[in-house]
C-alpha cells in the first residue's frame, strides 16, 4: 500500500532492534512488525535519530535479521475491549490464547491511556468485604483503591489471589480481571481451572505474559489489562475487581529493558525510571462517579527484604499493605499474614466505625505484648511469668489460631472446606476471645475454623466423645 511506513533492521542485541525508516520516524510507544508473516512485534521505544528508532520486542525475535524489512502501523498497541472479552484468555497484543473463539469485530483500544483527571475521581471510604478474617479485621481493603499482599518466595500470595477472585466474584456485581505478570505456565493453568469450576469464569478476563516471554510483553501486559479494566468502568459503568500478580515481574521486567536499552543502572541494579514506570501504571487504578477498580497486586519481597526499592516504591501507591511472614508460614498459621506490620488507612473509627476500630486495637496490642514476650519465654519458660502475662499469651495465641481459616482453593491439598466469614462473625469472635470467654477451649479447637460457633461445636462434640 502507497500509505505503509517500510524500514530496515540495521541492529539485533537481544530484544532489542534499531530500525533506519528514510520516509516517515515512526512515533514512541507505536508498534512494528517484521518477518515473513509479520509475527514479530516491537514497540518504539526510543527515536535515536532524524531517521532511526530503537524498539523492544513484545514477542521472540527467532527468525529476523540485520537487513530485514520492518513496518511501522502507525499505531499503538491495541486490545480487544468489552462484554465479548469475558471468560476469554489474552496475551500482551490481545491475542486470544483459548479455543472459545469470539464471533463479529471487537471494539480495540491502545494499552496507553492518561490517568484521570483528578476532577473526574470520586473518593468513598467502602470498605471491601474479602470473607477472609485477618484481613477483613486488621487491614480492611478499600472499594476503588489499591492494595498489596507482599512477601517472599512460598508464603502465599499467589493462594491468596485466587482465595479473593473465588470469595468476591461471586459477591462483585461487575468484574474482575486477572493479570499474570511473569507467571509460570502451571499457575496460568491452575487458575483458568479453578476460576472456571468456581462458575466465575463467565465474568472474568485473564491476561498473561508468561515467565518465558520477552521482558517488553512482561513489561506491558499490566497496561493492556488496565485499558480492559477502563472501558467496563467508563463505557459499561461497572466496579471492576482487577488482580495483579505479581508487580515484582513487572519492576523486574522494566530493569532487563533498561539494561537492553543501555541505561545507567540506579540503586540495587534496578532501573532509574522504577518510580515513573510504577507510577504510570498505578496512578491508572481509581474511581470515577460512573464506576470504581479495585485492585489487589500480589508483590514478590526479594529474600524477603522490605527495604528493596521495588517493595519500598509500591508501598506509597497502596491504601493496605498486606505483610505475609514466613515465620507464621512455617508454623501453619494461615493465611500467614504479619497482623503487626499490616497496615490500612480504612482502619479509622470514622470509617469502620468505633467497634471495629477498638477491637482491632486491642488485637494488635495483644499480640505485640506476646511478641515482647517471647524472648523470656524461650529463655525461662512460660511458667516464670506473672499471671497476667501469662493471660496475654494465651489470649494471644488463641487470637493467633482463630485468624486462620480454610480457603477454598486449597480444599483439594488440606482436605478441610472452605469457608466465607462475614464481618460481624470474624469481629464477634475477636471480642469474644479479648473478654476471655474461651479460656477453657483448647487452642486447636479454634484452629482452621469459620465462625467462632464453630469452635463451640467442635467442644461439644469432644465432650460427648
Amino acid at each position: 500500500m502507497e500509505n505503509e511506513n517500510w524500514g530496515q533492521i540495521t541492529r539485533i542485541r537481544g530484544s532489542i532492534i534499531e530500525a533506519y525508516f528514510p520516509d516517515r520516524l515512526p512515533l514512541i510507544n507505536n508498534k512494528l512488525t517484521a518477518g515473513e508473516d509479520q509475527e514479530v512485534v516491537f514497540e518504539v521505544n526510543a527515536q535515536i535519530s532524524d531517521k532511526s528508532v530503537m524498539a523492544i520486542a513484545l514477542t521472540s525475535t527467532s527468525g529476523i535479521s540485520r537487513g530485514a524489512s520492518i513496518l511501522d502501523a502507525g499505531k499503538p498497541i491495541m486490545v480487544p475491549v468489552g462484554k465479548k472479552t469475558l471468560g476469554k484468555i489474552f496475551d500482551v497484543l490481545g491475542n486470544q490464547l483459548d479455543e472459545d473463539t469470539m464471533t463479529g469485530e471487537l471494539p480495540l483500544r491502545s494499552i496507553h491511556q492518561k490517568p484521570v483527571p483528578f476532577s473526574r475521581r470520586s473518593t468513598s471510604d467502602e470498605i471491601f468485604i474479602t470473607g477472609i478474617k485477618a484481613i477483613d479485621v486488621l487491614t480492611p481493603l478499600a472499594k476503588g483503591e489499591k492494595a498489596g499482599l507482599f512477601g517472599g518466595a512460598g508464603v502465599g500470595k499467589s493462594v491468596l489471589i485466587t482465595e479473593l477472585i473465588h470469595n468476591t466474584a461471586s459477591s462483585l456485581e461487575g468484574y474482575s480481571i486477572f493479570c499474570g505478570i511473569g507467571e509460570r505456565s502451571r499457575e496460568a493453568e491452575e487458575l483458568y481451572r479453578e476460576i472456571r469450576e468456581a462458575g466465575v469464569l463467565d465474568h472474568t478476563v485473564l491476561v498473561f505474559a508468561q515467565m518465558n516471554e520477552p521482558p517488553g510483553a512482561r513489561f506491558r501486559v499490566g497496561h493492556g489489562a488496565l485499558t480492559m479494566a477502563e472501558y467496563f468502568r467508563d463505557v459499561e459503568r461497572k466496579d471492576v475487581l482487577l488482580l495483579v500478580d505479581n508487580i515484582f515481574r513487572f519492576i523486574q521486567a522494566g530493569s532487563e529493558v533498561s539494561g537492553l536499552t543501555g541505561k545507567m543502572p540506579s540503586r540495587v541494579g534496578y532501573q532509574p525510571t522504577l518510580a515513573t514506570e510504577l507510577s504510570e501504571l498505578e496512578e491508572r487504578i481509581c474511581n470515577t462517579r460512573s464506576g470504581s477498580i479495585t485492585s489487589i497486586q500480589a508483590v514478590y519481597v526479594p529474600a524477603d527484604d522490605f527495604t528493596d526499592p521495588s517493595a519500598t516504591h509500591t508501598f506509597p501507591h497502596l491504601s493496605a499493605s498486606v505483610v505475609l511472614s514466613r515465620k507464621r508460614a512455617s508454623e501453619g498459621l494461615y493465611p500467614a499474614m504479619d497482623p503487626l506490620n499490616s497496615t490500612s488507612r480504612m482502619l479509622n473509627p470514622e470509617i469502620v466505625g468505633q467497634r471495629h476500630y477498638d477491637i482491632a486495637r486491642e488485637i494488635k496490642m495483644t499480640l505485640s505484648a506476646y511478641e515482647d514476650l517471647k524472648d523470656v519465654i524461650a529463655m525461662l519458660g512460660i511458667s516464670e511469668l506473672s499471671s497476667s502475662d501469662r493471660n496475654i499469651v494465651y489470649r494471644a495465641r488463641r487470637l493467633e489460631r482463630f485468624l486462620t481459616q480454610p480457603f477454598f482453593t486449597t480444599e483439594q491439598f488440606t482436605g478441610m472446606k472452605g469457608k466465607f466469614v462475614k464481618l460481624e462473625d470474624a469481629l464477634s469472635g475477636c471480642e469474644r476471645i479479648l473478654k476471655d470467654e474461651f479460656t477453657d477451649y483448647s487452642e486447636e479447637e479454634l484452629y482452621m475454623i469459620g465462625a467462632i460457633d464453630e469452635a463451640v461445636r467442635k467442644k461439644e462434640s469432644r465432650d460427648e466423645s
